[in-house]
């Protein structure tokens, strides 16, 4: 059976059965011919031929035998045509599928009916487009990061030969030009850092730490308050206690990224407030800061890769447009959700929530 194609199993299925059914069916009279007496006597001695009783019972053993045959040869058939009947979504959900890579994700199955082959397109269809979405995310990721990467590149080269072409270049333009260059490569430095992040929390974490965000926001709080009153913005926090468990190194970078983030695209005069408390059953933290106004319909922009609502702000130190990517990429990789709405006077409300309960396979904290 295991040899055969679904066809003929399912062939044999509807066939083997008939058979074994109808041979029952028909062993009944038979045993009941053969068990009645005769209504008259067998004459002694060798006769002309049988007796009526006898031929009587090899006629009927002959016409079920026959009756049979053809019963199974068109259980074959129909069981044949059935089962072709029966797997020809099956045979269009393989060819199409089949069909499918990764230059025309954009085809669906579209079954019809309401059945299980029907919710198995269905299901496939799904997933043809998360992975057309995952494949047109990922080329966009590619062609931005490239970008980005040649930006600098290209502005390292350019200072380069501006202070090479120079035949009166002194020790001081060179020495000008070199921490140009140094700057640039930082910048670089940072954005490859960025990018390893963003890859690593998206491939999920194998191994969960207990830990408490109001800990790591103090940190990020305490690690940023001198370029928050450079700036002249006001950085308070109201951090309680917010057990949560997961990948401590990807947590810290989730909230740095958030704080970072609410100080670079702030307003000088303005407020950052970072906050953390246990809610519902889960572990809670808010960041608010002011900043300008982001239309409402546009703030899930925010969340993609290199994306920046006004790229007339972008100078070396606005970012990459990647702060917002990693944290949702880290919240998802600890099953925790990301709201963020923007506020009608400037500036967004982020709210990270993360599962209080501490899976049982957490270990004690580094």
């Amino acid at each position: 059976m295991a040899r055969l194609g679904l066809r003929a199993q399912l062939t044999l299925l509807y066939a083997v059965p008939f058979f074994l059914s109808g041979t029952a069916l028909l062993s009944v009279p038979l045993l009941q011919s053969s068990q009645t007496e005769p209504a008259y006597p067998q004459l002694p001695g060798p006769g002309p031929g049988r007796a009526p009783q006898e031929e009587h019972f090899s006629q009927l053993v002959t016409v079920s035998a026959a009756a049979l045959a053809v019963m199974v040869v068109v259980s074959v058939v129909l069981g044949w045509l059935v089962a072709g009947r029966f797997l020809k979504p099956l045979r269009t959900i393989t060819a199409t599928a089949r069909d499918i890579s990764a230059t025309n994700l954009h085809r669906r199955l579209g079954l019809g009916g309401r059945n299980e082959f029907s919710e198995l397109g269905a299901t496939l269809d799904s997933l043809f487009a998360r992975l057309e979405a995952a494949f047109a995310s990922q080329r966009h990721f590619v062609a931005n990061a490239s970008h980005e990467l040649r930006t600098p590149l290209t502005a390292q080269r350019t200072v380069l030969q501006v202070a090479m072409a120079d035949p009166q270049a002194s020790t001081e333009s060179l020495r000008a030009a070199g921490l140009e260059v140094l700057a640039l490569g930082a910048a670089q430095e940072r954005l490859i850092d960025s990018l390893l992040t963003l890859a690593s929390s998206e491939q999920g974490i194998d191994r969960r730490e207990p830990f408490d965000l109001a800990d790591l926001a103090a940190d990020a709080v305490a690690a940023r308050a001198g370029q928050a009153r450079r700036r002249g913005i006001d950085l308070r926090s109201d951090l309680a206690a917010a057990p949560a468990a997961g990948e401590v190194s990807l947590a810290e970078s989730l909230v740095a990224n958030l704080v970072a983030n609410a100080l670079r695209h702030n307003v000088s005069g303005g407020h950052v407030e970072v906050r953390t408390a246990t809610v519902a059953g889960r572990a809670h933290l808010w960041v608010s800061n002011t900043g300008a106004v982001i239309p409402p319909e546009r703030v899930h922009e925010l969340f993609q890769p290199f994306q920046r609502l006004d790229t007339r702000r972008a100078r070396p130190g606005d970012g990459h447009g990647l702060g917002l990517a990693i944290v949702q990429a880290i919240a998802g990789a600890h099953d925790a959700t990301v709201t963020a709405r923007a506020r009608p006077q400037g500036g967004l409300d982020i709210e990270v929530s993360f599962p209080l309960r501490v899976p049982s396979d957490a270990v004690p904290g580094r």
